[in-house]
């Protein structure tokens, strides 16, 4: 448009691989967008990705779908971010890490330079120590870039909770909290099956045996999830565009919705100057504030050491020449 207004309903979506694709499908089946645009640095790959998408158009709602450019971002009301560059034979993640940590450095600033106003969702891996990089890099208000966080971890817990419990997945409530990766965790003060506490819930229901075992046989099923699918298959792309789908909507439609996306903590929990995965009200205006909920200590010292991780490997970035500041 070049005007500087917002297209209400316009999503870019920067990296047309397997999770970029597959969200731009599930978007378009949703019918919450009225424009998808698709980045790559491949641009053949992104044309394929459209035209494939384009030819269903006749079996989901309206949509324009096209390939773009970095103009693209002036007038995006959502910019989802799922590009980066897949670790290669020998190569240490360290170095991985700083790869994309410029990568993402020259994305945020093309979406700068375009002076958009869009709300911006990292999903790039490591996702945290990413979405930090982006919210740095910007100097916007941290709400307007957030990660994709552990919305898909969340969401895992639940379907396994139906599934130990025997209840239908929509009845049961739970959140994964911190870094996306080995050192997330179950908040079982915060989980709820049919309105009941878990802890409640399981004390009168008994249907799973040894309950407290079985948690953390769900907490350890949840972490390792990506990497069973990934041995399988060779990529996760379904559930976490879906996962990105559900985000998507809080966005464009202004839903308020708590989900648990990585944003910076500035205080919050007693963390400040990381970004991890807490329960967070999302909005149009991206991040609307930080929902503090209740830890029990050994959470809120689970937090703490998914904290120091992430500070670890922005400590190691900051070693390696990239600063996000």
């Amino acid at each position: 448009m070049g005007d500087g207004r917002i297209q209400e309903r316009k999503v870019v979506v920067v990296g047309a691989g397997a999770v970029g694709s597959t969200f731009a499908y599930a978007l378009a089946m949703s019918g919450l967008a009225e424009e998808i645009v698709l980045l790559d640095p491949n641009e053949s790959l992104a044309r394929g990705q459209v035209l494939d998408l384009v030819h269903g158009q006749p079996y989901f709602p309206t949509v324009h779908i096209h390939p773009g450019g970095p103009a693209d971002y002036a007038d995006a009301a959502l910019i989802v971010i799922t590009a980066g560059a897949k670790q290669q034979p020998g190569q240490t993640r360290l170095a991985l890490l700083q790869t994309n940590a410029r990568i993402m450095e020259s994305i945020m600033d093309a979406i700068v330079a375009a002076h958009s106003r869009a709300v911006v969702v990292v999903v790039s891996n490591p996702v945290d120590v990413l979405t930090f990089v982006a919210a740095r890099r910007t100097g916007w208000p941290r709400g307007r870039v957030m990660g994709s966080g552990t919305v898909l971890d969340s969401a895992r817990l639940r379907y396994m909770l139906g599934a130990y419990c025997h209840v239908d997945t929509h009845n049961a409530h739970g959140y994964i909290l911190g870094e996306h990766g080995d050192s997330e965790f179950a908040a079982w003060s915060m989980t709820h099956i049919g309105g009941l506490p878990i802890d409640d819930y399981c004390a009168s229901c008994q249907a799973c045996g040894d309950w407290r075992a079985r948690r953390a046989e769900i907490e350890k099923e949840v972490r390792e999830s990506a990497y069973h699918i990934i041995g399988y298959k060779g990529a996760t792309c379904y559930a976490v565009g879906l996962a990105l789908t559900r985000i998507a909507g809080a966005i464009l439609r202004g839903e308020r919705s708590i989900l648990t996306v990585s944003t910076l903590l500035q205080g919050e929990y007693g963390l400040k100057d990381v970004c991890l995965s807490v329960p967070c009200l999302v909005s149009d205006r991206g991040v609307e504030r930080v929902i503090q909920g209740r830890l029990r200590p050994e959470e809120q010292q689970a937090l703490e050491r998914s904290a120091s991780i992430l500070q670890s490997a922005l400590g190691d970035l900051d070693k390696g020449g990239i600063t996000p500041a």
